[in-house]
């Protein structure tokens, strides 16, 4: 009998343990066969494919279920291009495509609405529901890695072939697409840029971003909770901080509003200090050609 309840219990412990989602500690697996979800709101749970990792829409709005719930989310080189940006907007709640794309108009439940890529970052100033919005792919991404302070090779080609090992298993990427890998010693930077051929929505981009900014500056999203480590000659490596830049196939459109008030604070002081030199100097000339008129007639008076 204790052999058969033994037996049992094993039994149990093993379809339980096999029925979990390695890439996504936020999801809830349970029945048979094996099928996980995760909450969108307290009445909609999201199916989700874990044999992949999870699109980015759909983590971004089961993180904000969380945060509005007080339930623990454990969130606490340079441009390459002109046109590259960063992601300041940080998290809101989206709008995805049944295939969890990101819609290309978002809203965020309220009147204000803006553009965003197919990573899901804002390309344009913010404005009505009647703003026009097309898909946009983001085609290639930068990423600029600082590792923590430990003894590394110099080897940029060493490098570059441990990142793609890291890509590669750890966020499914094919080597194919790290086109340029570059090292800086010295300040301990790595950057790495990303590329897929334009036109093509295959690889998503914000899947590795999305965990990947994850890995380096919370905590992993997958069940296993090991770091992110690039394996350079024998030694694992981890990161201390990342930037990512976002390079879209059409540039994206934004004005002054994009500018951060301390810039525009910056450009407003400017011009004041310059309209006021513009005043000091016309100023200045005027009271000289006033002097000047002012002494003509005297001049006259003694010649004559």
């Amino acid at each position: 009998m204790k052999f058969l309840v033994a037996l049992f219990v094993a039994v149990l412990v093993e379809v339980v343990a096999s029925c979990s989602c390695n890439n996504m500690k936020w999801a809830t697996c349970d029945g048979d066969p094996c099928q996980c979800t995760l909450q969108f709101t307290k009445t909609y749970k999201q199916p989700i494919d874990c044999t992949k990792l999870i699109p980015k829409c759909f983590l971004m709005k089961a993180e904000m279920f969380l945060t509005r719930n007080n339930k623990s989310a454990k969130l606490l080189g340079g441009k390459p291009v002109e046109t590259a940006f960063v992601d300041n907007d940080g998290i809101y709640d989206p709008e995805c495509e049944n295939d969890g794309r990101f819609k290309a108009i978002q809203c965020n439940g309220t009147e204000v609405c803006w553009c965003v890529n197919s990573a899901g970052v804002r390309r344009s100033d913010k404005g009505d529901k009647n703003i026009k919005c097309e898909p946009v792919e983001t085609y290639w991404v930068r990423l600029e890695l600082k590792h923590k302070d430990v003894a590394a090779p110099d080897d940029v080609a060493k490098w570059k072939t441990g990142i793609e090992n890291a890509l590669q298993e750890r966020y499914k990427l094919d080597k194919k697409f790290v086109s340029e890998v570059q090292y800086d010693k010295a300040g301990r930077l790595l950057v790495v840029d990303v590329k897929k051929p334009i036109g093509s929505s295959d690889p998503d981009m914000s899947l590795m971003t999305y965990y990947m900014e994850k890995d380096v500056k919370v905590l992993p999203l997958f069940q296993n909770a090991q770091p992110f480590e690039v394996s350079v000659e024998g030694s694992k490596v981890s990161m201390e901080n990342i930037l990512v830049y976002y390079v879209d196939e059409v540039a994206p459109t934004f004005t002054m509003q994009r500018l951060t008030g301390g810039i525009i604070a910056v450009i407003v002081v400017v011009s004041l200090i310059v309209i006021a030199g513009l005043l000091v100097i016309f100023f200045i000339a005027r009271r000289q050609k006033a002097q000047y008129s002012k002494a003509q007639p005297r001049e006259m008076e003694t010649m004559s």
